[in-house]
């Protein structure tokens, strides 16, 4: 067994321990929030923009820098 499947089973085993609803619930947001997504959602997500950005639901890049400047002098 390789270093890495032993640490992945160490991880599993010490997971099935684990009875804390708030680190699961923080372990479960990294894993969505770094799983990778499949190249169709990835195509659906650029669909999207583009459609947003049809409808003109976006804001210039000097609109951007105008409002992080205003954010910086509150």
């Amino acid at each position: 067994m390789s270093t890495t499947q032993a640490l992945k089973l160490e991880l599993l085993e010490w997971l099935a321990t684990v009875h804390d609803q708030k680190l699961i619930k923080e372990l479960s947001k990294w894993k969505e929030e770094h799983q990778r997504i499949s190249v169709e959602q990835y195509n659906r997500e650029l669909d999207e923009a583009d459609a947003e950005i049809d409808r003109g639901e976006f804001i210039t890049h000097q609109q951007a820098v105008s409002e992080i400047s205003e954010w910086r002098e509150k």
